[in-house]
């Protein structure tokens, strides 16, 4: 990380502190040879102070995240009282143009850090992404979204109780629910951790959906931790206080078939309680579920046919 009050080197430009800048990060070109980059904003003042990552679209279907940023933008709430701010509408531009979580190569962008400049696409545009963005930043926010039909009630997810600064933005953003989430080999967060970056997680809604008051909830949340960080002037405390789970758990299909929910995001179910049913599409038989925890659902399954396996409920237990 570079001094709070020396430039900023980004995409070869020079940076200053009191500038705002809107560039571009080059990531490779489509076979059609049109240039796909990265559009990056960075808000710097004229203060010293910690830097802010900002990020949505990792998964390019996941647009609730994106929509964030967006309205944070338009809105003119990212102008940092000190310190700076950088802010990333969309990285995956290849899942956002195709509709779809990765990238034509059919990889993972959040499985490919810390990547490599000769590896694949998704391992290039980590690479980029570790070259040029995470050297400047001190703390960041990585939206997401439900993926293949799952919507998520707003949540944080962190390693709780082992980085301080974690904890604290974690509790700043004041998200309904905030989950302890081990660290996934070659995701963003695990890259940022091994470098000393105090990174969180915010999800909301499913792909392809705006998730209007998930997004609000995540508007808000920025807004509380850019105060957190002393970036920002206050903001509206959360509409009541978050639950903290340090047990989740998915319950999955045990039969293939038509899945109806009986119960919705962020409803309290008890141990024992029918949550839904799975019933071939003939008529012929009907299954009901029962849940074998009791604990907050955050996780719920809109596909209808669903296979052996198919996650079918999250379920946060609160501590």
């Amino acid at each position: 990380m570079p001094p709070a009050t020396a430039p900023f080197y980004l995409n070869g430009l020079t940076i200053k502190p009191g500038e705002q800048v809107l560039t571009r990060l080059v990531i490779s070109k489509l076979p059609s040879g049109t240039v796909i980059d990265v559009p990056v904003h960075v808000m710097r003042s004229l203060k010293p102070g910690p830097t802010l990552l900002l990020m949505g679209g990792m998964h390019g279907d996941e647009v609730n995240g994106i929509e964030t940023i967006r309205r944070l933008v338009r809105r003119e709430l990212l102008y940092p009282l000190r310190g700076s701010i950088i802010a990333i509408p969309i990285l995956n531009i290849y899942g956002f143009l195709n509709f779809s979580r990765d990238v034509p190569d059919g990889k993972d962008v959040n499985r490919s850090f810390p990547g490599f400049p000769r590896g694949s696409l998704a391992g290039r545009v980590a690479h980029r992404f570790m070259r040029e963005i995470m050297p400047l930043i001190d703390y960041g926010i990585d939206f997401h979204t439900g993926g293949a039909a799952r919507a998520n009630f707003p949540q944080v997810r962190c390693l709780l109780g082992i980085d301080p600064e974690v904890d604290a933005m974690a509790a700043a953003f004041g998200a309904p629910f905030t989950l302890h989430a081990a660290l996934r080999v070659g995701s963003l967060r695990e890259a940022a951790q091994g470098l000393g970056k105090h990174v969180i997680v915010y999800e909301t809604g499913e792909s392809l959906r705006l998730d209007e008051p998930g997004i609000e909830e995540a508007v808000a949340g920025t807004l509380r931790v850019l105060h957190h960080l002393g970036m920002g002037p206050k903001a509206p405390t959360p509409a009541r206080p978050g639950i903290i789970c340090r047990r989740h758990t998915w319950l999955r299909a045990r039969f293939a078939g038509l899945f109806r929910a009986h119960v919705e995001n962020g409803q309290f179910l008890e141990k024992g309680q029918i949550y839904g049913s799975v019933g071939d599409p003939y008529g012929q038989q009907s299954v009901r579920l029962e849940s074998p925890v009791s604990g907050y659902v955050i996780g719920l399954n809109h596909m209808p046919v669903v296979n052996q396996g198919d996650a079918l409920l999250h379920i946060a237990v609160p501590d």
